[in-house]
């Protein structure tokens, strides 16, 4: 047989159930369409725990609505023979941990796939065992934990190819909403308080702060890095101290630890960031045609946020005016980078260990005519969410992963605006 190894699906954030396995059955606290944020939110004092408790959140499965399609689809379009699959298995972890943690799970279940994989007959009999591998997809923040793993890794990572979807290297806007207001797309859900409350105690969502040059306009004497404590409005660590006193143990200090506790959670994803920015492809093996990074664009997003003085503090200026999509509308190549799909900025969806040549843009549109429910799906949810379902991306993937050729040309992209070459990680048909 042709060896195609197996494939990991790595999901975004809040796209895995959590499960609270303390009461007997256990209690599903965060699914689709039911997300009990005072069950979620993490203790002060220890955010490896809940701060109700006595408890034990474990993950669950990852979200059948945004993921089904895509795995289903590489099953039967991986495998050349019907009796001899390849599997695809969904990673789901708990996405409210830091992002090194989720790594440490993911390199676990890398070995544990590639054991399973070796026991297949058919694996076995083309010698997957000489020279095990697996192949890895992350979508959104699924991406920077894949590509976290790989730059602790490095060459001893057992990976063949890569392909992400979506991933905010640089950051998304949506996360800065999230935390200070309660309100973004990176979720489904009406807005709360306990949604804000759950957010400002989620050290996942601090490693998606944007980072990008431009992105931020900060009035003289505000720090223009979302990752100083400096830039944020006085209200985040007010309610932090609240929480601590209502939620935390008993403390004198209730102010400092505030203080102490966000400006940790900030340093955290800095250093995370850091080191993706400085991860670069030999390091872990890898050649850019390994690499197939999609890009969502052709959608109203946040590409800037305005932080002014009030006050003498910081506040966030959230206006309508910093969303845009100029994708189709303008013709200069820097004006066009004004879009996103909904939730990434382009400029944030950029990665440093590859060239903007290397990138494909996808668009709503790419959806097929019999992709009806998807498009409505994608209006009501947000391109990003759903853009995992899109058709063309799975017949992509399907190439990517077995190298087969486009003989059908189905499979194209749109180059990044600007770019004079186009160099994907496989020939595909330019729109």
């Amino acid at each position: 047989m042709a060896l195609v190894y197996p494939v990991i699906v790595v999901p975004g954030i809040t796209a895995t159930y959590l499960n609270d396995e303390y009461p007997l059955p256990p209690e599903t606290v965060w699914k689709v369409l039911e997300k009990d944020y005072e069950r979620i939110v993490l203790h002060p004092n220890d955010l490896r725990y809940e701060a109700r408790e006595p408890a034990r959140l474990m993950p669950g499965q990852i979200f059948d609505v945004a993921y089904k399609e895509l795995i289903e689809e590489l099953r039967y379009n991986l495998r050349s023979r019907e009796d001899e699959p390849v599997p695809v298995y969904p990673f789901s972890y708990d996405w409210r941990m830091p992002l090194e943690s989720v790594e440490d799970g993911l390199d676990r279940f890398v070995d544990e796939v590639i054991q399973r994989t070796a026991l297949l007959r058919h694996y076995h009999k083309a010698g997957y065992g000489e020279s095990p591998r697996v192949n890895l997809i992350g979508h959104s923040m699924g991406g920077l934990v894949i590509t976290g793993y790989l730059a602790r890794k490095g060459s001893k990572a057992p990976v063949h190819k890569v392909a992400t979807l979506a991933t905010p290297y640089q950051g998304s806007f949506e996360a800065v909403i999230q935390v200070a207001t309660g309100t973004a797309t990176l979720g489904t859900s009406s807005p709360s308080s306990r949604q804000r409350e759950a957010a400002r105690m989620t050290p996942a969502l601090y490693h998606l702060l944007p980072s990008f040059k431009k992105g931020i306009e900060a009035d003289p004497g505000i720090p223009d890095s979302l990752f100083d404590p400096g830039a944020w409005q006085p209200s985040v660590v007010n309610s932090i101290e609240e929480f601590i006193r209502l939620k935390g143990l008993p403390t004198r200090q209730r102010k400092e630890d505030a203080k102490a506790l966000f400006a940790g959670l900030l340093a955290q994803a800095r250093n995370h960031r850091d080191r993706i920015n400085g991860f670069t492809l030999a390091k872990a093996g890898l050649k850019p045609e390994d690499w197939l990074a999609v890009v969502g664009v052709d959608a109203d997003t946040r590409y800037r946020l305005k932080i002014v003085k009030r006050g003498g503090a910081p506040d966030f200026h959230l206006s309508s005016s910093d969303r845009d999509n100029t994708w189709s509308t303008e013709k200069d190549p820097l004006k066009r980078r004004m879009t996103g799909d909904g939730t990434v900025p382009f400029e944030g969806a950029i990665p440093l260990f590859l060239k903007e040549e290397n990138l494909v843009c996808v668009t709503p549109d790419d959806y097929g005519y019999w992709e009806i429910q998807d498009k409505a799906f994608s209006k009501l949810a947000g391109f990003h969410g759903i853009l995992p379902n899109m058709d063309m991306i799975h017949r992509l993937l399907a190439r990517f992963f077995t190298g087969r050729p486009d003989a059908h040309g189905n499979t194209w992209g749109r180059r990044v605006p600007g770019t004079q070459t186009w160099e994907p990680a496989i020939k595909m048909r330019e729109r």
